[in-house]
């Protein structure tokens, strides 16, 4: 890596521009071309220095404001619950997880997102009847600590993703 990738990985930790041509405003930012651009992401992907390359939209702007993790209790072997749960499309997260016995029961987690807590509650009431399993607690997110990947670009050019 020279200090055009470190420059480009920090541009790239800034998003990419709302524009029509995003690599040609970083190229522009970083005096190199938009092919100059692409193809120094495209080495830095081969060589496993960027690990993903997505899009993250902001899901408050879109409307989406209510978030909860569900907890779901089997009344009987959990069986194809996961399977069940994960394929429900509103359901962005599916985990399985071992129960601390006495404290903690639940041994199935989903992620759901939705313009209000009303309607995640309606989905969650909704998934709980097609899947047969009615015992379930609701945990709204109130409050966000991060959102971003944790990259970090030392000193001398190494990236942590």
């Amino acid at each position: 890596m020279d200090k055009t990738d470190i420059s480009l990985l920090r541009e790239l930790e800034r998003g990419l521009p709302l524009v029509p041509a995003p690599f040609e405003a970083i190229g522009k930012t970083l005096g190199i071309t938009e092919r100059n651009v692409v193809e120094r992401i495209r080495l830095l992907k081969e060589s496993g220095i960027i690990r993903k390359f997505r899009a993250r939209i902001d899901q408050r702007k879109m409307g989406i404001t209510a978030n909860a993790l569900v907890a779901w209790k089997p009344s009987g072997p959990a069986g194809n619950l996961g399977d069940l749960l994960a394929a429900v499309p509103s359901v962005t997260h599916c985990y399985e997880r071992r129960i601390v016995p006495g404290r903690w029961e639940y041994t199935h987690y989903t992620v759901h997102h939705g313009a209000s807590r009303d309607e995640v509650r309606e989905q969650v009431r909704v998934l709980a009847e097609q899947t047969g399993c009615p015992d379930y607690t609701v945990l709204f997110s109130t409050r966000e600590f991060k959102r971003v990947p944790n990259v970090r670009i030392g000193a001398n050019g190494g990236g942590v993703a």
